[in-house]
């Protein structure tokens, strides 16, 4: 089994909580790729595919990809245009369309569109969803309708923002529990 760790804009490898996730995955015996994209310059759908796809001969029904913010709405992206099947997602401050805020416009190629839901459920086999209660760039109500479409596990976390190093979340034990009961399930 290996894990991708998907930042979001204005994020890198070594932001929030994704080193600390890392290491702990890779204690474990697992291997675990962060890849960098471009992001706030040159950020589109179309830069992250070509990023990601030097990681295409990783990905295989073992794979778990775990998104951040603008990271879950790549994630679906990739979903729905790949022909190959994972183990799972975790979604963390994930999105689906527009925010009606600043961010539309950097992130409007990743989400100002219409989803192919039962292609992107048929490429995954179980999906999780973490939201906070109070974050400050995506409302709680749009990460819901994202978990009731993907028939995903919710996590509401009280008063948890952007779930991000801001809001203290440079370690994320909450995550990696439910990865390790997952994988310990599956």
């Amino acid at each position: 089994m290996n894990f991708f760790i998907i930042h979001g804009v204005y994020a890198n490898p070594e932001a929030n909580w994704f080193p600390w996730l890392k290491t702990e995955l890779e204690k474990r015996g697992f291997e675990v790729i962060v890849p960098k994209f471009p992001t706030p310059l040159d950020q589109s759908l179309e830069s992250w595919l070509r990023v990601f796809s030097h990681y295409e001969d990783k990905i295989n029904e073992e794979t778990v990809l775990i998104g951040h913010s603008l990271g879950t709405a790549f994630i679906l992206n990739y979903l729905e245009k790949t022909s190959k099947k994972i183990k799972a997602a975790f979604f963390v401050a994930g999105f689906h369309k527009l925010l009606n805020s600043s961010y539309d416009e950097i992130n409007k190629t990743f989400v100002d569109k219409e989803f192919k839901w039962g292609k992107m459920k048929n490429n995954c086999n179980k999906f999780f969803v973490f939201a906070s209660d109070n974050d400050p760039y995506i409302p709680l109500g749009i990460t819901k309708e994202l978990a009731k479409i993907l028939d995903a596990k919710l996590t509401i976390i009280h008063n948890g923002g952007h779930i991000n190093k801001k809001a203290g979340f440079d370690k994320f034990p909450m995550l990696l529990e439910s990865i390790l009961k997952f994988n310990n399930n599956a």
